[in-house]
């Protein structure tokens, strides 16, 4: 990857005529991991009105929102829609073992998606995004129909990621896990977000509040102020970001192993709940059963320990 990835400058975006954020100045680097804040329906997928977007000859974006669930092929299954954009060199067992890994399995890998929960469609969008390998992720609320193992799997794999994240999600604890910086869109305006996500939940209430006050709705633009907080230098904050993503370099090994481990008591409790099952039959207390008796005391001592 070449570094920047993607880079800004005095970027007005907006709706035709309708400016909805000014003077946006960004630079996304491989090793950036930005959550972005602000009212819902700042955010989203625009031209620019103004300004210069320099990108990267390498640069490779995978961008998941809700209607990249809504475009996929209802009458086309996981592993059609996959093998329409994969090499038609790799082998089908590739192709079902790369879904199996986003908790596709048996036949649901061949039935058509217009029958899938709103759960299994977000895994299927974030499938076929990651199998193009993108060095920039952009996600807008990717958690919303996923259940809790799968948020984790998530949570796990963007901290494992080698490339950007920008990332849009009212769950502040996949933010706080995934990002080490924060940008505001509000009232016009794109900026650092100097406090903390508990910072920004205090921000939240008292905008919500005033909004109340004058009469608007919610959701629309408010003229609030960010709460105070200490001023951070420029330089202290990328020495914060540089940190941050050398604990993450530092940390993948460990996260690597949580994940094997993980996996292989997936494998292990099934058959521990078999052997129980197995040793509540009083048949098998029988003189004549011992050896089975023990066989299976020792595998369950084996598996247990």
């Amino acid at each position: 990857m070449s570094s920047p990835l993607l880079t800004l400058e005095h970027a007005d975006i907006g709706y035709g005529d309708k400016l909805i954020v000014t003077n946006v100045n960004l630079q996304i680097t491989p090793s950036s991991r930005i959550g972005l804040l602000g009212m819902n329906g700042a955010v989203g997928d625009l031209p620019l009105i103004q300004g210069l977007r320099k990108d990267s000859e390498l640069l490779n974006i995978g961008y998941f929102a809700q209607h990249q669930m809504d475009a996929l092929d209802g009458n086309a299954s996981p592993m059609l829609q996959l093998s329409r954009i994969a090499d038609p060199k790799i082998s089908e067992a590739a192709l079902r073992s790369f879904l199996g890994s986003f908790g596709f399995s048996g036949e649901r890998m061949d039935t058509p998606s217009e029958s899938f929960s709103g759960g299994e469609r977000a895994r299927l969008a974030l499938a076929l995004i990651v199998w193009l390998r993108p060095n920039v992720l952009i996600l807008d609320e990717p958690t919303n129909h996923l259940d809790l193992d799968m948020r984790h799997a998530l949570t796990m794999a963007l901290q494992d990621f080698e490339g950007a994240v920008v990332l849009v999600s009212h769950e502040r604890q996949l933010i706080a896990s995934v990002c080490d910086e924060l940008i505001l869109v509000h009232a016009g305006q794109s900026k650092e977000f100097d406090g903390d996500l508990q910072d920004y939940a205090t921000w939240l209430r008292q905008a919500r509040i005033d909004m109340i006050k004058n009469g608007q709705q919610p959701s629309a633009p408010v003229q609030s102020q960010v709460v105070e907080k200490p001023s951070i230098s420029k330089l202290d904050k990328e020495a914060q970001r540089k940190e941050a993503a050398r604990q993450r370099e530092l940390s993948r090994p460990i996260r690597k192993n949580i994940e094997k481990i993980e996996s292989q008591i997936g494998k292990i409790q099934p058959r521990l709940v078999d052997i129980e099952a197995l040793l509540a039959d009083s048949a098998l207390y029988e003189a004549n059963r011992k050896d089975d008796l023990l066989k299976l005391m020792n595998e369950q001592t084996e598996l247990k320990f």
